[in-house]
């Protein structure tokens, strides 16, 4: 008897998961417990966080907050509802302030993902979410090379741009022009 697998099924058979429905199983406590986020209509397991991604986002949030207060919300891992099919954490956002009580943020001015073990993810599948949502600058604090892509300039679900910076490099957000970061201050220390 042979099996069959999901890969063998047509896509046009098989129904993704839309955000509303994703919000509900949530508010029911379908995923208790579980790191998940919703991405194309699927459920992605989150990574791990190791000692330098999560000092890495303890970086980003001090040397945002105090620049950003008043101008716009900082948020930690938090949901946004970007399009019917996805709702993605990702590990910083710079989102319009705003009363955020009762939905997620369904835009952002600025979006950092942390990446070691989920540099593909952060790479291949979540720039096409923000570039969807007309995000207007999309970073990716790589760790395993230690180095800053910053992606801007979306259209038609793409960025058009990708930038590299290193050590040594400064960048400013384009929303926050005034805001230089060294690449140096959001990096972990180098293992000794």
């Amino acid at each position: 008897m042979n099996s069959v697998s999901v890969e063998d099924v047509a896509p046009d058979q098989i129904r993704p998961l839309l955000r509303v429905e994703y919000d509900r199983l949530v508010a029911a406590g379908a995923f208790e417990g579980e790191r998940l986020e919703l991405l194309r209509g699927r459920l992605v397991l989150m990574s791990p966080q190791h000692g330098p991604h999560a000092s890495t986002v303890s970086r980003l949030n001090h040397c945002l907050l105090a620049p950003l207060e008043g101008r716009a919300e900082v948020r930690i891992q938090l949901p946004l509802s970007l399009s019917d099919d996805s709702e993605p954490e990702p590990d910083v956002a710079v989102v319009p302030l705003g009363d955020y009580d009762n939905e997620h943020p369904q835009t952002a001015l600025w979006v950092i993902e942390v990446a070691d073990s989920s540099l593909k993810k952060d790479r291949e599948l979540k720039p096409g979410i923000y570039a969807q949502a007309d995000v207007p600058d999309y970073w990716v604090v790589n760790l395993l090379d230690r180095i800053i892509e910053v992606h801007r300039e979306p259209a038609a679900g793409v960025y058009q741009t990708i930038a590299r910076y290193r050590e040594g490099d400064t960048i400013a957000p384009l929303a926050f022009s005034d805001l230089a970061i060294e690449v140096s201050r959001i990096l972990p220390r180098k293992a000794q």
